[in-house]
């Protein structure tokens, strides 16, 4: 059976572009659903989703949209019917994947709609903004963009060229054959790489056991689609080793997960078992970057374009008290592993960010705020020392298999 392209676009402005995408999809052996989402004028290609439909299911109608002929109203609703009506279409079995073209409010308007399909849907975004700064397209979603080096209008011997090669990347994202997925529980890992070998040797531990490992770089990004994925229902335990997200949250760095980080798996009731990992630095980008208030702090060149500052220790003890008010909250079995030694490679004697007050400082304040439901260990071991990564590794397999035994006997 062929496999299904949903095409968005505006059928209005831009309907012999996607006329021509359309004829290219098909002509790589996919179906084409076609949804319109043009309000200016009527569409040039008949769609198969018009976009009155679209406009009622964003709570208007096209007719009232083009009466009132403001851009911004017409933008917000046709953005809600599509986050609305793509998702439901793909839970229908509509389409197997989906591809736009656009400019800044096409590519604006169709990612909202892709960025509410699932992880692994195929998603493939043609647009004249994708040599720039894509993050509030993409945000925590697996979309894939494509620069149309010209504009979306008008076709000619280049475009025809890009948008043909759309047509086979989408083609070819749904037409591929399926992974054999393995049937194992799922357990989510952070980490930076400053912590690499303890996450690296607790991934070992908990694969050989029999678990499959996703470990996510604790980016800000990353830390936010590993509590997506927790809160989709798709993780089993999870290993937050990395912490390090609210060292830019409380200082204000480049790399903060936002408030919520290390919510989800309380909330869910998983097992967890959370560290300390990266405690000890700020994340900002090349050194010009970092605000002026900071300059004369410990910096640390990690590389050219990433400039890292050393947490104070009234930075350790905001975050300790964060981090522990987070974990109070967790409904389900959770440990807080405190490595007494240091808490990243640098953060070691004789590196650059070896500062053992404002350890102390955070060590201290995780213990003071921590209520007695959460287990809280203390090693007298470095982050990265194997004894601790399987302490770490331990403690998880503990809990996951109390939690098996206890499903087992219901």
């Amino acid at each position: 059976m062929a496999k299904t392209v949903l095409l968005i676009g505006t059928f209005d402005t831009k309907g012999e572009e996607f006329a021509f995408v359309r004829d290219q999809i098909e002509a790589n052996g996919c179906s084409v659903l076609l949804m319109d989402i043009g309000v200016l004028e009527d569409p040039t290609i008949a769609p198969d989703i018009s976009a009155e439909e679209v406009a009622q299911a964003g709570g208007s109608s096209l007719t009232s949209l083009r009466r009132q002929a403001d851009r911004t109203e017409a933008f917000e609703v046709m953005t809600e019917g599509i986050k609305k009506m793509t998702p439901r279409l793909y839970e229908e079995g509509a389409f197997d994947g989906v591809l736009s073209l656009g400019g800044g409010s096409g590519t604006m308007m169709a990612t909202a709609a892709m960025r509410e399909l699932p992880l692994g849907v195929p998603k493939l975004m043609v647009s004249s903004v994708a040599s720039g700064d894509i993050s509030a397209y993409v945000d925590i979603k697996d979309l894939t963009f494509m620069y149309s080096v010209a504009d979306i209008a008008g076709l000619n011997r280049l475009t025809r060229n890009i948008l043909a090669n759309a047509a086979g990347a989408i083609c070819g994202m749904v037409q591929r054959q399926e992974v054999d997925q393995k049937d194992q529980p799922l357990v989510a890992a952070t980490m930076f790489g400053v912590t690499t070998p303890c996450v690296t040797r607790v991934r070992g531990k908990l694969e050989d056991a029999g678990y499959e490992v996703v470990v996510f770089h604790a980016t800000g990004t990353g830390g936010r689609t590993m509590e997506l994925m927790i809160r989709e229902g798709l993780v089993t335990g999870v290993a937050d080793v990395t912490t390090t997200e609210w060292c830019d949250e409380v200082a204000g760095g480049f790399l903060s997960a936002g408030p919520d980080r290390l919510s989800a798996a309380g909330q869910a009731g998983i097992p967890q078992v959370v560290s300390c990992g990266a405690l000890d630095m700020v994340n900002f980008f090349a050194p010009d970057t970092v605000p002026e208030k900071y300059r004369s702090r410990n910096l640390f060149n990690h590389t050219s374009t990433v400039t890292l500052m050393r947490t104070s220790p009234e930075e350790c003890r905001e975050i300790g008290k964060r981090i522990a008010g987070k974990l109070n909250q967790s409904t389900g079995p959770t440990a807080l592993m405190i490595p007494l030694k240091g808490v990243s490679k640098i953060d070691n004697e004789g590196e650059a960010f070896f500062d053992p007050e404002a350890d102390k400082a955070l060590f201290d304040a995780l213990q003071e705020h921590t209520n007695e439901n959460i287990l809280l260990k203390e090693l007298n071991l470095h982050i990265n020392d194997k004894e601790f990564a399987d302490a770490i590794a331990d403690q998880l397999l503990t809990f996951l298999n109390h939690q098996q035994t206890e499903l087992n006997q219901e």
